[in-house]
């Protein structure tokens, strides 16, 4: 220990770090005691096996060598894309220059509270912490943090809002509107089976079984940047067998018929993807396009507008009216967990309230 010309203290100790040797590490104070009792404190973590950082990581740098040494290769692309995103746009920008071991509850407090005064929704801003907190979870299991404080910022809740499913006669006015549109079949599929957007546009023909009468659920279409992909399904859950009812039945085969005439005429133009449902060249559908597709056709029609994804509670709330058990609508829809199901089953809708309320009335009656 000595005392620097300008009157801080500097204390110097061999400890073990994080690469597994023992290495010489610099700690700074206002008075020796302070620098003793951080020496003291490294000593005794060092005795019990606990490693120091073998660097000065900053959060920005940390956030980099996370993203591309351990994320890159343990997460779907997509997901990947989004993290990049928020650690380029938002954590390196508002944390990046902090030292990661000092980096306090109180620093990410008071980012998060800035997000919140700001633009931008309340789920972006969870997922900003979500990031932050995977980071630094993988920099406890380094043995480069003792604890992630991003866990212990507070947050508003993130309530979702959920749009009201539409009724049997809603949906079937929809589909004999939809009769004679290219994307007729998809929307099928979203309706009877509950289909998720990417695991209807990323249905190929080999996942088809005329024969036995199976579809099988294998992969999704997704976009990374600026390219799509087809990719497996999100869950082990969601890859699964589903039988080919009749109506669906027609609308493939109206499907195969469309797509063989579309690549007589396109020749040595079409693009070979093995999708079931292409653009006229063969290349696979933007999904932006199938929703942009579906809006115009609600509105054509007058119908009450709800979003794509909104056709698989459709489809979950129609299962409940016709007293599927849970268990198989779970794995209808290809949910990973049964309490996913469940917040479907247990959401009320105007109609059963009603019904409940008339046979509580007709007690007094």
């Amino acid at each position: 220990m000595y005392q620097r010309p300008d009157g801080k203290w500097c204390g110097q100790v061999y400890v073990l770090t994080t690469d597994g040797t023992e290495k010489r590490k610099t700690v700074y104070g206002k008075t020796a005691d302070e620098v003793r009792a951080k020496i003291d404190d490294m000593k005794i973590k060092s005795r019990r096996g606990v490693p120091t950082a073998d660097r000065p990581w900053k959060v920005g740098e940390y956030l980099d060598y996370w993203l591309n040494e351990v994320a890159r290769n343990s997460i779907r692309k997509t997901t990947y894309a989004k993290y990049e995103t928020m650690v380029r746009l938002y954590l390196k920008p508002g944390l990046g220059r902090k030292k990661l071991d000092r980096l306090t509850v109180a620093d990410v407090q008071t980012f998060l509270n800035g997000k919140l005064n700001g633009e931008h929704s309340i789920g972006t801003i969870h997922v900003m912490r979500n990031v932050l907190s995977a980071a630094l979870s993988r920099a406890m299991r380094e043995e480069i943090l003792s604890r992630n404080v991003a866990r212990l910022a507070t947050l508003p809740a993130n309530e979702s809002k959920r749009n009201q499913p539409w009724s049997a006669d809603e949906a079937r006015t929809f589909l004999q509107a939809a009769r004679f549109d290219p994307l007729y079949p998809a929307f099928v599929l979203l309706l009877v089976y509950g289909l998720r957007r990417g695991e209807t546009l990323g249905l190929r023909w080999m996942d088809l079984d005329f024969d036995e009468g199976q579809i099988h659920i294998r992969q999704q279409l997704v976009r990374v940047g600026k390219e799509l992909h087809q990719a497996p399904v999100k869950t082990r859950a969601g890859n699964r067998s589903l039988p080919m009812v009749g109506v669906v039945r027609e609308a493939l085969e109206i499907q195969r018929a469309g797509q063989k005439i579309l690549k007589d005429r396109a020749g040595e133009s079409w693009t070979e993807t093995g999708l079931v449902f292409t653009t006229k060249s063969g290349r696979p559908i933007e999904p932006r396009n199938l929703a942009r597709s579906f809006a115009r056709m609600i509105d054509a029609e007058g119908l009450r507008p709800i979003r794509v994804h909104d056709l698989r509670h459709t489809a979950a709330s129609l299962l409940k009216k016709l007293r599927v058990a849970p268990r198989d609508a779970m794995e209808i829809l290809g949910h990973s967990r049964i309490s996913v199901t469940m917040e479907i089953y247990t959401h009320g809708d105007e109609e059963s309230r009603q019904n409940a309320i008339t046979k509580v009335g007709d007690l007094f009656e």
